[in-house]
């Protein structure tokens, strides 16, 4: 690890876990918003990260299956809901700004199955596992299962 910032910064992380438990408590449904969690972290290519949500989603008995098809999911559609495909997709366009820009038709198709509010917290929970990801990326650290493998 580089640096390990939740002790370098612990109310800054606090900051980011108030943002967490908040998502917590939008009324999102929580395998909705680790599926989510863990899109953006393939995307992102962030270990520690994907470590997290994965294990997760096994506690709240997401299959293996469909766990795997995560990263492939418009190709595995009868595997995900309509609020699911929807949220991966904004995930998507999201977390890639820079070359998407978050056109309309994202947009669109997003709000037709989302609340604002809903929306509004999907949105807030991309933006925050995207920070999540560029400090443990940014800092290296090591995903717990690789912690517990070496010991």
């Amino acid at each position: 690890m580089r640096l390990d910032y939740i002790k370098t910064s612990p109310n800054g992380v606090k900051a980011f876990g108030s943002v967490y438990a908040y998502i917590l408590e939008s009324g999102l449904e929580n395998a909705l918003i680790d599926l989510v969690y863990l899109r953006v972290s393939q995307i992102n290519g962030c270990a520690y990260c994907l470590d997290i949500h994965t294990r997760d989603l096994i506690k709240k008995n997401v299959t293996p299956a469909k766990l795997a098809l995560v990263q492939a999911w418009r190709e595995a559609k009868p595997m995900f809901t309509d609020r699911e495909r929807a949220a991966l997709a904004w995930a998507e366009s999201v977390t890639l700004v820079a070359d998407t820009h978050v056109p309309d038709d994202d947009f669109t198709s997003v709000a037709a199955v989302f609340s604002e509010k809903e929306l509004a917290d999907l949105t807030m929970a991309i933006s925050l596992m995207n920070a999540y990801n560029r400090l443990a990326i940014s800092f290296r650290r090591t995903p717990d299962s690789v912690l517990s493998a070496k010991g």
